[in-house]
């Protein structure tokens, strides 16, 4: 099972901070990123109800009042964790738009950098369910978080559409609807396992969608309703 101690700053990257130049910015950004990877490993091995702001900062070495200098509050890290998974995604579809990587493989791609640590923790899945289930700012802020993903991946699917590689008969917002349902079960049911396979999970689930989605189902579909109409 993965584990569910600190994670590193390379697992925690893209927190949506500025470039920092000077040692009191670097300091700045160093103490809230040590915050974020202290909360997300105690959310894993606590639970996110039972975690409080002192469990935090002790587990950060800081002091009480230096966590509310970054985050007003500990549904505050949560919301960092959403932005820093949409930062991610944004980068994932833009460098696919300038590529000419086949969409297969681009999703396959997306789903993978998506899943990767620190979300690649049975824990941390089960901690951020708990969460959007007891929290109401949690939830109102992951809903516009989601709302920004879909378009997001809207958008990756209108492009594979325009390249002739995705069905063009359903709308690309159904299409990505879809897709997002399959990352965010297969998640959650791996969530309750815990255990190492998450990546053949996804790897089968991609495969499987990809029959329904791409443009030879198109074909397939149609080639079924002639056929239909003509007994």
């Amino acid at each position: 099972m993965p584990s569910t101690g600190s994670f590193s700053p390379e697992q925690t990257r893209g927190l949506g901070l500025p470039p920092v130049a000077s040692r009191r910015e670097r300091r700045s950004a160093e103490l809230r990123e040590r915050l974020f990877r202290s909360a997300l490993a105690l959310f894993a091995s606590k639970g996110y109800a039972e975690t409080t702001v002192e469990d935090i900062t002790e587990a950060a070495d800081v002091g009480k009042g230096t966590f509310f200098n970054y985050f007003p509050s500990k549904e505050h890290i949560l919301m960092a964790f959403g932005e820093m998974q949409l930062a991610k995604l944004e980068s994932v579809i833009s460098e696919a738009q300038k590529s000419d990587r086949p969409m297969p493989e681009v999703l396959r791609t997306l789903v993978l950098r998506m899943t990767e640590e620190p979300i690649r923790n049975p824990a941390i899945v089960r901690a951020l369910l708990q969460a959007n289930l007891t929290s109401v700012p949690v939830r109102g802020e992951m809903l516009r978080i989601h709302d920004q993903n879909r378009r997001l991946i809207s958008r990756l699917i209108r492009h594979g559409q325009d390249r002739g590689e995705i069905r063009t008969d359903m709308p690309a917002e159904e299409i990505a609807q879809v897709w997002r349902q399959m990352v965010f079960g297969t998640l959650m049911f791996w969530s309750l396992v815990g255990d190492e396979t998450l990546v053949a999970r996804i790897e089968t689930a991609i495969r499987l969608l990809w029959g329904g989605i791409g443009k030879k189902s198109q074909a397939n579909s149609a080639k079924k309703i002639g056929t239909v109409k003509r007994k």
